[in-house]
């Protein structure tokens, strides 16, 4: 009698730490969007950040994964399937269309060298009117170009599209430093033609001049001896 007893509340027992332990699996899958994880290192190569729906909003990739190429869509858009593979963060408007990113790159082979970093925002359905820019070249001789510059571009519906898609933009405004190291402001027309710049030159000295239709200096200050 005493060991059918024992029997029985072992038997008890494990029954109920089965029930305790089916209970707490079922709550954790029920509730497991809504359960903070914290990790202190994750390596991965893509992180797709999504709406409930599944509305790709963010994405950051390493460079393999970067979506580009024939066939590439987020939310059921083609990507641009020219556009080369960085490493960076791509951002996405509520329609699932693509707004803006963060890329960059860089590498040293030999004496050249080459680096990059762009932060854009896009117009609605079109490419970028805003860009952080910073560019850093050298050549096998030791020619060094370094640029950094905040740009604003026009873009206007492409006439020759007759899905109303945006064309290739144009340069309206830039602040910063110019391939030619002059630090200043720079304006350009509607078609992208500089036609006044105030900046500092390399040799630290302040230039304000304008330009006529064909790109030639029509005043300038201070005027030349």
């Amino acid at each position: 009698m005493k060991k059918e007893l024992r029997t029985h509340r072992i038997f008890n027992g494990i029954t109920l730490l089965a029930i305790l332990y089916l209970a707490f699996t079922s709550f954790t899958e029920k509730t497991n969007d809504s359960i903070a994880k914290k990790f202190s290192t994750i390596d991965v190569e893509r992180i797709n950040i999504v709406e409930p729906d599944g509305t790709v909003k963010m994405i950051i990739t390493n460079v393999d994964q970067f979506p580009t190429g024939e066939g590439t869509k987020i939310n059921d858009i083609p990507t641009n399937k020219s556009r080369k593979k960085r490493a960076g963060m791509l951002f996405f408007n509520e329609d699932g269309i693509e707004c803006g990113g963060l890329i960059y790159d860089g590498m040293k082979k030999g004496n050249e060298h080459r680096s990059g970093l762009s932060l854009t925002y896009d117009q609605y359905n079109g490419d970028q009117v805003m860009q952080l820019l910073n560019q850093d070249y050298q050549d096998g001789d030791g020619n060094r170009s370094v640029s950094s510059s905040l740009r604003f571009n026009d873009r206007r519906p492409d006439e020759a599209s007759t899905e109303g898609k945006f064309g290739p933009g144009v340069p309206r405004v830039m602040l910063g430093k110019s391939r030619s190291q002059n630090n200043g402001l720079f304006l350009f027309d509607d078609k992208g033609k500089p036609k006044a710049m105030f900046y500092i030159g390399k040799d630290n000295k302040p230039r304000l001049e304008t330009y006529n239709d064909n790109m030639e200096v029509e005043h300038s200050w201070p005027e030349e001896n």
